[in-house]
Formats: C-alpha cells, structure tokens, sequence
C-alpha cells in the first residue's frame, strides 16, 4: 500500500493528502457525527455516546483509521474494561482493515498495569515475578494480620476480613482517606480507626515484603511509577502516543490519573462514554471523570454521538425526560 502523506492543520488534526487512497470509505459507512469522531485524530477528545448510537463501531473504525495513516499500530493503546471488549474490538478492526490492527496493545488497565510493572517493578521495590492476589487471597491475607495483630480477640467486634478489604479498596479507588470512608459507610467502626489503620499498614508491609500485588495495587503503583519516575513516564509516553479509554464514565480516579500521566506529552487522548450511566460505582468509578475531562482539558473536541440504532423514538423520548431529572451522585 502506498504510505499516506500527512500535514497539520489548525487545531493540530491530521489529514490525508491523498484520501483516495483509503481502502475504508468511512463517510459512507458512519453517520457524521461517528465520522467525525473517527477521523479526529491529535489532541484530547471527548465522545459522549448512550447506547445504541454506535460507540463500539466507531472506536472500531478509529483503530482502522489510524492504521491506514499510518500510524504505528504499537504505538495505539486502548483501554477497556474486559479483555474480551478489546479483543473483540480489534478483531472487528483486523477484519475491517488488516492484521496490522492486531498490534495494537489492548486489554485492562488492569492487564496493561501489570505488563509495565512487570518491567519497571525494581524501581518500586519490588521483583518483576510479583505474585498477584485475587480478592479472595487478599481478603486471606488480611485475615491472617487480623489474628496476628489478636484483633479478632477484641470483646468489641472487630470488621470481618471482607469488611476490611473493602473498606481499604474503597479508600484507595476514591483516593479518600480511611477515615472518611469509615465515617460515610462505616460508622459503627468509626471507635477502631486506629486499629484498622495499624491493620492497614501491616497489610501494606506484608504484601511488598513477600513480593505480592492485590489487583489495587496493579493501578496504584502503575500511577506511583508515572507520577515519580519521570524517565518511565517519558518512556512510555512517548510509546504510546494516541489513547483511546472505553466506558470512560467508568473509570475511577486512579484510573483518571493513569490515563491523565500517559498522555501528558501528546496529549492525544480519546474517552469514550455515556455521561448518564456509571456501572462500577463499587469499584470507586465516578461519572465525575467524564463530567472533568472538559476541565482537564480546556481544548478538548467533544462529540456527541445520538443516532440511536436499538430503540425506538418514543422510549428514547421517555428516557431523555428521566434522565433530565437526574443528578450525578459520584
């Protein structure tokens, strides 16, 4: 295939010099608003999109998009919440384009974490065979320090091991502090903060002390490494110059912050989410991430895509008006 030309324009988009040679004929295959998202390529993007309006078939074509430029197809990352959303993604993309769209680095932000990790983990204090623990072992883990600390000996009930994990999960997903947390879903065990942070701490030495990561941990040190190691941050940035995030009212602070450090040197981020809808609020998710990217990112392009393809006008009608009566609770 003949290499594309490229040239900057206003705003710092990219377009092709010769766009007949595109194999794709993505103006007649997406509506203008999918079009436009798709053919939006430098600079931090918002898309909002409901369901039923075609968020999946638009990424799917972006990643194309961004293959037939000529983009180093390594150099795409996307996000999202299942490693089956992004293989199938990409499937659709290879399918669509070629097998230059199998490259692409896709999955978790959990899975990516623990793939930059497994490489830079010495500069964390820890070796790159970390053993990870599922909620289940974590929960364990905590249990054990709970007896050796004789917490569970206490004539006042002392939180169950579930009880403390979540309470810790939750502090560190919201980036609230423990107390907090205590105070707001807690407060019958507000009396032992002291104690239950003491377990806390333990639990935190104990883990870095026998080489082991709880699934928190993956993203709360992949942020650490990013907002302290400047040469790692510089390294993988500099990869990854364009970032696209699924189910981006998903995400939970960390999260944010991850994304946020990744692309702070191209700045070529793409979110893509539905401003009426947080699935995972019990993992620390906050619609408040997609409500503040436009924040984050005063020059942000914000497309909205509502063709909707599932239902029918009427329901629509009827879920605009429900949701015009809502307010965010993250």
């Amino acid at each position: 295939m003949k290499k594309f030309t490229l040239k900057p324009l206003p705003g710092d988009h990219l377009h092709l010099v010769h766009p007949q040679n595109l194999r794709i004929h993505y103006e007649q295959e997406l509506n203008s608003a999918q079009f436009e998202a798709v053919t939006s390529v430098n600079g931090p993007h918002l898309i909002i999109a409901g369901a039923g309006t075609g968020k999946t078939r638009t990424i799917v074509y972006r990643v194309a998009y961004l293959v037939e430029l000529g983009v180093k197809p390594d150099s795409v990352l996307l996000l999202t919440f299942t490693r089956k959303a992004a293989q199938e993604m990409l499937r659709k993309a290879s399918i669509l384009l070629d097998s230059r769209c199998d490259q692409i680095s896709g999955g978790t932000f959990h899975s990516f974490a623990n793939s930059v990790l497994r490489k830079y983990a010495g500069q964390l204090g820890y070796e790159s065979n970390f053993t990870i623990l599922d909620q289940t072992d974590a929960e364990d883990v905590v249990n054990l320090i709970r007896t050796k600390m004789k917490f569970d000996t206490r004539e006042k009930r002392f939180p169950r091991k579930e009880t403390l994990y979540d309470l810790y999960s939750r502090s560190f997903n919201t980036l609230t502090p423990l107390k907090d947390i205590l105070a707001l879903d807690y407060p019958q065990y507000i009396e032992q903060e002291a104690d239950i942070t003491a377990l806390h701490a333990a639990f935190t030495m104990y883990k870095h002390e026998h080489n082991l990561m709880d699934y928190d941990d993956l993203l709360f040190h992949l942020a650490e490494l990013l907002r302290k190691n400047k040469p790692v941050r510089e390294i993988l940035s500099d990869r990854f110059k364009y970032i696209m995030v699924d189910e981006y009212q998903d995400t939970n602070k960390v999260q944010a912050e991850i994304v946020h450090l990744l692309s702070h040197k191209h700045r070529n981020i793409m979110v893509v989410g539905d401003d009426a809808q947080c699935i995972y609020s019990f993992r620390g998710s906050t619609i408040r991430n997609i409500l503040a990217f436009g924040q984050e990112y005063p020059d942000c392009r914000i497309i909205k895509l509502e063709e909707n393809y599932r239902s029918t006008q009427p329901i629509l009608n009827l879920a605009n008006e429900i949701l015009k009566h809502g307010t965010p609770t993250q």
